[in-house]
């Protein structure tokens, strides 16, 4: 299963997801919380810029999660909220390491990401390889099918829509042949030649 490709999200919004977080019946995943390292201590807290947002669930993305979650139950995991002495919240978490515990973004790196990519034939896989490459893919996958700046931004909780067009503008779909079908799709049959 990976929401980061799927969704967009940050590794510690993957980290820190719970099956309470996805909504089948509105068609999207409640991004709420991350799980983020502070002074050596793992915390739940706000995602990026204190924001939380909703994402389109994809069907494939649905799917994925409920044969993850028939296989593995979530697991209630408590952690200090906002600060390492804030108070506990307990959320259940849908993935988690093999000892019942959250995953740790360091850990979960060097002993299961790069050696995946490894396995897949990336030779030295480095920091352009890294989790956060899925965001990217995500926003370009987005981009290629045309949708919106705005709502990529909203979808990768971007602050500033210009942040995303700054990032990601390069990855954006030539426009000549896009023009060309646009206008050739109004004016088709209504021209006399």
């Amino acid at each position: 299963m990976n929401l980061g490709a799927g969704c967009g999200l940050r590794q510690g919004e993957v980290f820190g997801l719970s099956p309470d977080d996805v909504d089948e019946s509105e068609g999207v995943i409640h991004v709420l919380r991350q799980i983020k390292i502070v002074r050596g201590k793992m915390i739940f807290g706000s995602p990026k810029h204190g924001k939380s947002r909703d994402i389109p669930l994809p069907a494939s993305v649905a799917a994925a999660i409920k044969a993850h979650t028939k296989k593995y139950k979530p697991l209630r995991i408590t952690l200090p909220w906002g600060s390492a002495d804030g108070k506990p919240v307990t959320v259940p978490l849908l993935i988690y390491t093999r000892e019942s515990k959250q995953l740790h973004r360091h850990s979960f790196n060097h002993h299961v990401w790069k050696p995946a990519l490894e396995a897949a034939g990336v030779e030295k896989p480095g920091r352009a390889e890294g989790f956060h490459a899925l965001r990217h893919f995500y926003a370009s996958s987005l981009l290629e099918e045309g949708v919106s700046i705005r709502a990529v931004a909203e979808y990768l909780g971007h602050a500033d829509p210009a942040f995303t067009l700054r990032v990601y503008t390069h990855l954006m779909p030539a426009s000549h042949e896009r023009t060309r079908r646009a206008i050739d799709g109004i004016f088709c049959g209504s021209l006399v030649l």
